[in-house]
């Protein structure tokens, strides 16, 4: 056994974090041929099941759905569970309660959180800014919601984005940790950034939520949104969220009014007068299903602290270079990812020229990481239920591919 190996095991062995790999459905050792079995590292596309989820989504189809049908909108609390559940997100991103509501995709939030952005901005503001590296539907949905507002889009390189923000500017979008790379963008510098110069900051957390603190309050964010499948569990196309601060709410015009936003939504009144609060975010009926099983993977968080999780990411992610460079052959892959903590999220890129043939050949040995092209091999680290173990043999299988 090597050093690593040892010390991987010493590590494990103090993990305060540890005892929660049991609330989630992982590959057993036996499921794979290579001794590397079951190491999920593509918790930043999809998180693992927790255990919890199987058993409440049942009860929903069979009792709620099933014995009580339409009185569960009262009787099982289905029509507040876009609110509720976001009180669930909320303390994971820094937010207090009655500022986050669950519904609709990501991309569908970021289309009414920067079209909100730009109506509260007011005239004399036409121009929306979005990192040049953004996720590209984040591109595409800016642009959209510019052509709707009479707006232009202007990417920028995130290393000048502070500077480039100026009086016409209405709207900055910006994701928190770059999907392609992990790194980690500072979010209070930004925002204070933009806001100095009079624009309003929308923040896409899809690959920091669950990972780290985002101190959405306390550093001032105007709107946020992001998904739940990745570092949250919630499962494969669950509902994300959307945040607008409560400054903002009363003033708050989403591009999307429907019937449950309406602040009498069976009065089926012809003309729109908005609710109160957050959930002016709301547009149609809630995906229940989908809702039931976020709500019961979001248990997995009782009592666990954020900065927890951020410490054992951040180890981690150390320890897994450390045994990259220890293992993989030199000059074969180049590190991607910033070496500086404040400068990283949850994720490792490496860059390999035969990136994409060696994620397959890795994921067949029972390493599952993700490929994104044109030559990223991305690990994603989700502390919730990675053990420092399962670190050394990844870099371990990859050295041998390699």
């Amino acid at each position: 056994m090597s050093d690593l190996a040892i010390r991987a095991g010493e590590l494990d062995a103090a993990d305060e974090l540890a005892k929660l790999r049991e609330q989630f459905v992982l590959d057993a050792a036996s499921d794979h041929a290579a001794d590397a079995a079951g190491v999920y590292l593509d918790g930043n596309s999809l998180g693992a099941l927790p255990t919890a989820v199987p058993a409440h989504v049942a009860d929903v189809v069979a009792r709620e759905w099933g014995q009580l049908r339409i009185r569960s909108w009262t009787e099982s609390g289905w029509w507040e569970a876009p609110e509720r559940i976001g009180d669930l997100i909320a303390p994971l991103v820094g937010a207090a309660p009655g500022q986050i509501v669950v519904g609709d995709s990501t991309s569908v939030n970021v289309f009414k959180a920067v079209v909100g952005a730009v109506r509260l901005a007011g005239e004399g503001r036409d121009e929306i800014l979005v990192d040049e590296g953004t996720f590209p539907t984040d591109g595409y949905i800016a642009t959209s919601a510019a052509r709707m507002t009479g707006c232009t889009v202007r990417p920028v390189p995130m290393d000048s984005l502070a500077d480039a923000v100026g009086p016409r500017t209405a709207a900055v979008l910006i994701n928190h940790v770059d999907y392609r790379s992990g790194r980690l963008h500072d979010l209070p510098a930004l925002t204070a950034a933009v806001q100095a110069a009079g624009a309003l900051v929308v923040w896409d957390l899809c690959h920091s939520a669950g990972a780290l603190p985002v101190g959405l309050d306390a550093h001032g964010v105007d709107l946020a949104v992001g998904c739940t499948y990745k570092f949250l569990n919630g499962g494969p196309g669950a509902p994300a969220y959307l945040y607008v601060a409560a400054r903002h709410q009363a003033a708050f015009d989403s591009p999307l009014p429907g019937w449950n936003s309406h602040v009498e939504p069976f009065g089926m009144r012809p003309e729109f007068v908005p609710v109160d609060g957050a959930r002016r975010g709301r547009v149609g009926t809630p995906d229940i299903l989908s809702m039931a099983a976020l709500e019961a993977a979001l248990g997995v968080w009782d009592g666990v602290s954020v900065e927890a999780v951020r410490a054992k990411s951040l180890a981690l992610t150390d320890f897994f270079l450390e045994c990259v460079q220890a293992y993989v052959p030199a000059g074969r892959v180049t590190v991607l990812t910033p070496l500086d903590h404040a400068a990283r999220g949850s994720q490792v890129a490496l860059r390999c020229a035969d990136a994409s043939a060696v994620m397959e050949e890795l994921i067949r040995r029972g390493v599952v990481g993700d490929f994104r092209a044109p030559d990223v091999l991305r690990f994603g680290f989700t502390p919730l239920y990675l053990g420092f173990a399962d670190v050394e043999r990844a870099a371990r299988v990859l050295a041998e591919v390699l």
